[in-house]
Parts: C-alpha cells; structure tokens; sequence
C-alpha cells in the first residue's frame, strides 16, 4: 500500500481505485478508510484523524457523500444509471463523492458500459473505489481506467496475534494452540477468523479453548499425522491402516486430515530446501526437524500431491474413510524402495576394520554416517558432507557451497557429538566449505539412483512386448512413470 499512501500525502489523486483478493482481507474496509482519508476535515491525508465529523459520520454509515453499493444486488443497469446520475452533482458536505461499489464483477454488461462512460470523463470532485474477488470478470475497459491493487491474504502470525489482542481487550481466557487453530481454518481472511472466534467463545463456554476449538472446526490433531508420516517413512503397511482406525474412532475429519497433511508435507519441504524456515519457538520444530530427515526431497513432492489428489478424490470414494486409507496406500505403492540396513560394528574396533573401505586404508563415510544414528538436518548435513581425512583424533569433513546452508550450528553440534561417541571424546571434527569431488553420500545415493533408473528406462524400451505395442500402436514410453525395483546384493 506503500504507492496509495504516498498518492494521498502528495495528493496524487486517480479517479478510479480497483482493490482485488480473497473475502475477508479488508477490501471495503479500507474503501471506507480511503473515503475517510479524501474527506477528513484536517485535510487530504494517509492518516485520517478518524475524530471529526467526516470520519465519524463515515464510520456510523451516515455520510451523505459516501454511497456503498453492493453489485451482487444490483446488477442491473437502471441501478448504475440511478447512481451515477448523483455523481454530476457537487457534495453535499464532503470534499468528493465517493462511491464504493463491492464485487463489481457481478455488474452486468449494460451496467460495465454505463458506468465505464463516467470513468472516461469523470467529474474533479467523483472517486470511484471498486472491489472484487474476481478481477477476471471485469472488462479490459474498465480495469485499464482504474489503478489496481491486489490486498494478499493476512499470515496466520498476524491474524492468531490481533485475535489475542481483541481477547485480552475484552478479558476473555483463551489458549494459545486454539488462536493457531483458528488462524488457520480462516484462510487468509481475518474477517472469517472473527466468525470463528465467536463460535468458538459460544463453544468454549466463555473461553476459548484447543479442545473445544478442535472440534468446533473438525481439525486434526497432528500428532496423527505425525504418526501416519513416520509409518510411511517406515513403509509399515498395518501401522498406517491402524492409526486411520485410530482417526476413525474418534470421529475426526479425513477430508480435514488431508489438508493438514498437505500442510505438513509443505513445511517438511520447505524445511529440507531452507532449514531457517521453522522458527526455535516453533512449538513442533523438533517432530518436523525428524520428519525432514526421513524422507527424500522428491518422495515430498509425490506425497504432496497424491494427498492433494486424494483431497480431491474422497468426494467420490464410497466414504471417507476409504478415501483416506486409498490415498495412504497410494503413498505407500509409489514409496520407494527402503535402503539396504547397515551392519552394527562395535564402538571398540578400529576404524580400518570396522568400516566397509572403499580402497585400502580409506573408511566409507557413507557407511559412518548410517551407523550415527542422526537423524532431520544433522542427518541431512552429515550426508551431504564428504570426508577429506581421518588420521588419529582428528577427522576432517568438507561440504559442497550448494549445501552450505546446512551449516547451522546445531547440525554442526549434533553431527560432531555423534563422531565424538562413535570414535571417542577426544575425536577433533573440523567441517569447512569447499569444492564438491561429488563423493557425500548423497551425491552417491542419487548417482546411483540415475543408473537404476537409466537402466530401467533401457530395460523398458528393450523388452519385446513393450516394443510390439509401441510399433503395433503407435504406444508411447511415459519414463517417468518408470521406476527402478531395488534390488538386495547377493550373499
């Protein structure tokens, strides 16, 4: 809003304004604060003084150069021509009329031509304020006389803290992890938190309360989700099934759970692409900081949008219940393949022996790295590290600068612990960035995983049948629907 503030301080003045986004944002709200603004009797400002008669008259709905028309209402043209005849007419008290017409997409062709005539020549003392869900709707003609701006959905920080505020004005008790609730059911739409907020007062009994608030919105509670995450992760097929019976029990929304989860799968990716993107505060971050290390960056995005699709779908399934569990086993299905377990060594032996060698006398860091046991980004940070030296007690790392937001110190701390109670309190770690030579585990792992798949895709394309299809056909190879069995080694 930075440009609209800065045209009422200089006096900048456009005919038409054009406020665009989703219910509940604040688009007539602040038309009726531009109107305060153009009309305040201290002068054309940014910052009414909301104490005078203009700005209070506005405020009760009672200013006779203020008209507010509801387009959804009055869509016909007789009611823009009955309007915009007022508009030739000098203000009553003001210092402009101004008109604010709400959802003007639903004007009719007729109405759009009547009112586009005023906006093409408009009288110096007319301002138009327009508001809409639904620019698309609105013709070019009109939209390219009006300066638009486009009002994004409030965060969910912003509105959980003003509904505290609105709280503690009036004195009612209430709990943090219900105001996150409802922050989130609304949206974007601080207006739709405010429904909210009263319904769950009505259902809270005078407070508001997470269990109350909980049930008010049908919302789940993540621990589920954690629980159906981790079982994914472990590809356990019965645990799955067993905490939707779990869900199912208690009555909760499946619908509701996919949403979530959709949200869920949202922050874990976030968290894997930009660690700093969960705040210490976070009362979750550690579950989240575990999750992230459990799973792939791609296996994210396939979960993400096999429960967007299952979303999507559990309208048409034979209930909800078996939407939800066909969506879980559908991640399950397309889940790759678990890695091949690591053997224990014991603490005591020496390195040289106890680690697989990649040649004589070099330890496989890979193989260090499954035997640690870390897990969420020290995990992440230890896989993508690769290891320049270990002589003695000193073991030095190197990490590639693609990755180096990894180096947090936490991570740092964690994998460091984890070395020191691997191979002695003793042990130096030192971790510095530098060039890649492509051997971190990770960049390993997902070499290999090329080959598979480009072996794959030639095993495909090599077999007899799929050949005859595709010369008989005229078949196409979709690769990317091709996926690589993992196979274990031999004895």
């Amino acid at each position: 809003m930075r440009a609209l503030t800065n045209a009422l301080r200089e006096r900048r003045l456009h005919h038409a304004y054009l406020f665009t986004g989703t219910r509940g944002v604040g688009k007539t709200t602040l038309a009726r604060i531009i109107a305060k603004a153009l009309n305040c009797e201290t002068g054309v400002s940014a910052d009414p003084c909301g104490q005078c008669g203009a700005c209070t008259e506005i405020d009760a709905g009672r200013f006779v150069d203020l008209v507010e028309l509801d387009a959804a209402s009055n869509t016909q043209v007789d009611n823009m021509r009955e309007l915009l005849e007022g508009a030739l007419y000098a203000p009553s008290s003001g210092r402009y009329k101004v008109y604010i017409i709400d959802e003007v997409h639903m004007l009719s062709r007729s109405a759009f031509n009547a009112m586009l005539k005023t906006l093409e020549e408009p009288p110096e003392h007319v301002k138009f304020i327009l508001a809409t869900t639904d620019p698309q709707k609105i013709p070019i003609t009109v939209l390219s006389r009006c300066l638009q701006f486009n009002l994004k959905q409030i965060p969910q920080v912003q509105i959980r803290t003003q509904l505290q505020k609105i709280l503690e004005a009036e004195g009612v008790a209430f709990e943090a992890p219900a105001l996150a609730l409802l922050a989130r059911a609304a949206q974007g739409s601080m207006r739709d938190s405010l429904s909210l907020l009263d319904q769950a007062i009505a259902h809270g009994g005078g407070r508001v309360e997470e269990v109350a608030a909980r049930a008010m919105l049908g919302a789940v509670d993540h621990t589920y989700l954690y629980a159906v995450l981790r079982a994914l992760a472990a590809r356990d097929g019965a645990a799955l099934i067993a905490e939707a019976d779990r869900m199912a029990s208690r009555s909760l929304s499946f619908e509701m759970a996919l949403q979530d989860m959709g949200v869920i799968l949202h922050r874990l990716a976030l968290l894997q692409a930009v660690p700093g993107t969960v705040a210490d505060d976070d009362p979750d971050r550690d579950i989240l900081l575990e999750l992230a290390g459990l799973f792939d960056a791609e296996d994210l995005q396939l979960y993400y949008q096999i429960a967007l699709q299952g979303r999507s779908d559990i309208g048409l399934a034979p209930d909800d219940y078996a939407g939800f569990t066909m969506t879980l086993l559908r991640m399950l299905a397309f889940a790759p393949e678990q890695p091949r377990a690591v053997a224990s060594v014991r603490a005591d032996e020496p390195v040289v022996q106890a680690e697989s060698k990649k040649n004589d006398g070099e330890p496989d860091w890979a193989v260090i790295v499954e035997g640690l046991g870390l897990s969420g980004m020290a995990r992440m940070l230890a896989q993508h590290c690769e290891l320049v030296r270990q002589d003695g007690n000193r073991i030095e790392l190197t990490i590639s600068r693609l990755h180096e937001r990894l180096l947090d110190k936490p991570y740092q701390d964690k994998l460091k612990a984890a070395l020191q109670q691997r191979f002695g309190a003793g042990v130096r770690v030192s971790i510095r960035v530098g060039d890649s030579n492509g051997n971190s585990p990770a960049a390993l792992a997902d070499r290999d995983k090329q080959q598979r798949q480009a072996q794959a895709v030639a095993e495909i394309e090599q077999d007899p049948f799929v050949r005859e299809l595709v010369d008989n056909f005229d078949a196409r190879i979709v690769e990317s629907t091709i996926k690589p069995i993992q196979q274990e080694d031999g004895p």
